[in-house]
């Protein structure tokens, strides 16, 4: 396919308006497969360090560059987490998969950032919350233990 079969909307705009507008907590809802992902991962490239300023060259928002690339591009640790993998057949059940899914992206920005105090709590705190009376019997241990696996911007937590 030739390129110029395409189009390019941009919605760097939305940026701004987010900036203006903001509020404690901001909900964005789109229609199904009207760009709520594709939405969320321009937000994290423009705020997150450590991002890729090139990204935004020529696009809406760099037109305005010292009233918002200057002081919000780059600025602030941001962490993403889908809800995709977020289920149960209870409230409870669910909400328990809402902490997985949330811890796991913490612990991960947390070895991004180099950051041993906040890996240590998350770590002290996923021992604390998960740990069975069978990992410490010395009769009775499981085979397995509680895995944490990092591998440079994926992390995994298995449960055991």
């Amino acid at each position: 396919m030739d390129r110029e079969e395409f189009y390019y909307v941009d919605k760097t705009g939305m940026i701004e308006d987010l900036i203006q507008n903001r509020s404690e907590v901001n909900l964005f809802t789109r229609p199904r497969r009207f760009g709520k992902s594709l939405n969320m991962s321009m937000m994290k490239a423009f705020f997150d360090i450590g991002g890729n300023p090139a990204l935004f060259e020529g696009l809406e928002i760099s037109e305005k560059k010292e009233l918002f690339c200057e002081k919000y591009m780059g600025q602030f640790p941001v962490i993403s987490i889908s809800l995709k993998s977020v289920e149960g057949l209870s409230f409870t059940a669910a909400g328990d998969a809402l902490k997985t899914v949330i811890g796991t992206e913490a612990f991960c920005e947390a070895f991004l950032e180099q950051n041993p105090e906040k890996i240590e709590e998350i770590f002290s705190d996923y021992l604390w919350n998960t740990i069975s009376i069978r990992d410490t019997a010395s009769s009775k241990k499981e085979n397995f233990y509680h895995g944490i696996a990092c591998y440079k911007k994926n992390c995994k937590v298995v449960l055991g």
